[in-house]
C-alpha cells in the first residue's frame, strides 16, 4: 500500500517493532523534534492495514520514552527506563560532545565530558535489559572518533566503543560525517551508517545567501586539508564548480595537546580572486586552522567565504571569529544542530544553523520499516532539484 510521508511515496512495510525514541540527556530539543515529525507523518497514514496486530501502537501522539540517569553524591550513576520497552524497536539519541549538561559531584557542579554520555548511553542500553527487539543508537559525532587509528603504543578508543555497544546488542549504530568511516572495519558484521549532510548545507546557502552564483566563474569549493578531499569532491561534482586543497605542513618534532602543530598552509589550486568560496570541514575545534586559512584567501583576493562544517564545538571560544567576521575574512559559518551549540553562538551573527531534525526523522522511519536508505544517504536528486528551482527563481528575478 503506498501511503504520502512528507513530500514522498513509500510503500509501508511492516515495522520492524514498536517504535521508540529514547533522547539521552543534552538531546531533547533534537528528540522533541524528530518526534514532532513522525507523529505528524504516521498521523497521516490511515487504513484498514493500521487496525492490524503488526501495526499496533504505530500512530501515537508522541514515539519518546522516558529515562533516566540519576547521579550519586560521588557522580555514580544508573539508569531507568520507566516505561516498557518489551518488544519494541528502540532508537536513542545521544550527544556525547555536550558539554553543557551539568552534575553534582561532591557538591561541585560538573559539565559532563564525552565519557559521562558514553557511560549513560550503556547504563539505557543495559536498562532494557535484553527486552527490546531490536536497539539502534544515533550518535551523530562518533565517541572517540579522534582517535581512529593507532601510529604508537596507544588505544583505539573508537574501534573499542563500536565493539562494546554491538557487544551489548546494538543491531545498527548511525552517525553522521565520521572522521574516518573505515573504523565501521571494527564490526563488520553489524550496521554502521556514516551519514552526509550534504543536501541540508546546500540548502542553508541556498536559502541564506541569496545573491549567491553556482558556477564556476562565481563560486569555488575548498578543502581545508587532504582529508577532507573525498568530501569537498562530492561537492564540487554535484554544483559543478572547481575545487581547491589546503595542505597542512606539520612540526613531527612537536607534540602540543596531543597533536603535531601546524607549521602552515599551503594551497593548492585555480585562482580564487572574486569568487565566494565555500570551505567544508567535518569540525570546528578550536578554529585557528579554518580561519587562518579563510585569511590566506583573503589575501588571494577572495569575495565571500563561506564555512560549513558539520560539528561546530568552538573550543576556544568565540572571540576569533568574532574578529575575522568583523575584518572580513569570512561571511558566514554554518554548522548542524547534532551537537550542542552555545546560546552565545546562537545569537551571533555570523552564525547559521543547519537543521537536521528531519532528516534524522526519515532515516529513524526508513529503518523502522526496515527499508533501504540509499536515496537518503546519496541525496544527488534532491540537490539536483534544489539547483533548478534556484535557477529558475534566478531567471524570474532578472
Amino acid at each position: 500500500m503506498d501511503t504520502t510521508k512528507g513530500n514522498n511515496l513509500h510503500e509501508v512495510a511492516i515495522p520492524v517493532g514498536m517504535l521508540s525514541i529514547a533522547a539521552m540527556k543534552g538531546c531533547e530539543e533534537l528528540g522533541s523534534k524528530v518526534d514532532h515529525y513522525l507523529s505528524s507523518w504516521r498521523a497521516e497514514r490511515h487504513g484498514e492495514f493500521l487496525e492490524e496486530a503488526d501495526f499496533i501502537g504505530y500512530c501515537r501522539d508522541s514515539y519518546q520514552i522516558d529515562t533516566y540517569c540519576p547521579r550519586f553524591g560521588t557522580g555514580e550513576a544508573k539508569g531507568t527506563i520507566k516505561e516498557s520497552v518489551r518488544g519494541h524497536d528502540l532508537f536513542i539519541l545521544v550527544d556525547v560532545f555536550n558539554y553543557g549538561v551539568k552534575y553534582k559531584m561532591y557538591g561541585m557542579e560538573v559539565p559532563m565530558s564525552p565519557d559521562d554520555h558514553y557511560q549513560d548511553l550503556k547504563r539505557i542500553i543495559a536498562s532494557a535489559s535484553g527486552k527490546t527487539r531490536r536497539i539502534n543508537v544515533i550518535m551523530p559525532m562518533l565517541y572517540e572518533g579522534r582517535q581512529h587509528k593507532r601510529s604508537s603504543r596507544e588505544s583505539l578508543d573508537c574501534a573499542l566503543c563500536l565493539q562494546e555497544l554491538v557487544n551489548m546488542g546494538v543491531e545498527n549504530i548511525i552517525t553522521f560525517d565520521a572522521h574516518d568511516a573505515r573504523v565501521q572495519n571494527a564490526i563488520p558484521l553489524k550496521g554502521f551508517e556514516n551519514v552526509q549532510p550534504y543536501y541540508q548545507f546546500l540548502k542553508a546557502l541556498v536559502n541564506n545567501v541569496e545573491d549567491l552564483k553556482i558556477d564556476r566563474d562565481h563560486l569555488m569549493i575548498i578543502s581545508p586539508d587532504e582529508g577532507g578531499m573525498q568530501r569537498c569532491m562530492y561537492y564540487s561534482s554535484v554544483l559543478g564548480v572547481d575545487l581547491g586543497m589546503f595542505y597542512k605542513r606539520r612540526d613531527y618534532s612537536t607534540i602540543i595537546n596531543g597533536k603535531n602543530p601546524i607549521v602552515a598552509h599551503e594551497f593548492l589550486g585555480d585562482s580564487v580572486e572574486g569568487k565566494d568560496l565555500i570551505i567544508v570541514d567535518d569540525m570546528i575545534s578550536s578554529g585557528e586552522s579554518v580561519l587562518d586559512i579563510a585569511e590566506k584567501l583573503k589575501s588571494k583576493g577572495a569575495k565571500r567565504i563561506f564555512i560549513c562544517t558539520t560539528f561546530g564545538l568552538f573550543c576556544e571560544g568565540l572571540d576569533k571569529f568574532d574578529e575575522a567576521y568583523a575584518n572580513g575574512s569570512i561571511a558566514k559559518v554554518f554548522t548542524t544542530n547534532l551537537v550542542y551549540r552555545t546560546p552565545e553562538l546562537l545569537k551571533r551573527e555570523w552564525y547559521k544553523e543547519v537543521d537536521m531534525s528531519k532528516y534524522i526523522s526519515l532515516i529513524i522511519d526508513k529503518l523502522n520499516h526496515d527499508q533501504s536508505i540509499s536515496d537518503l544517504l546519496n541525496p544527488v536528486h534532491r540537490i539536483n532539484n534544489l539547483l533548478e528551482k534556484k535557477r529558475m527563481k534566478d531567471a524570474q528575478a532578472k
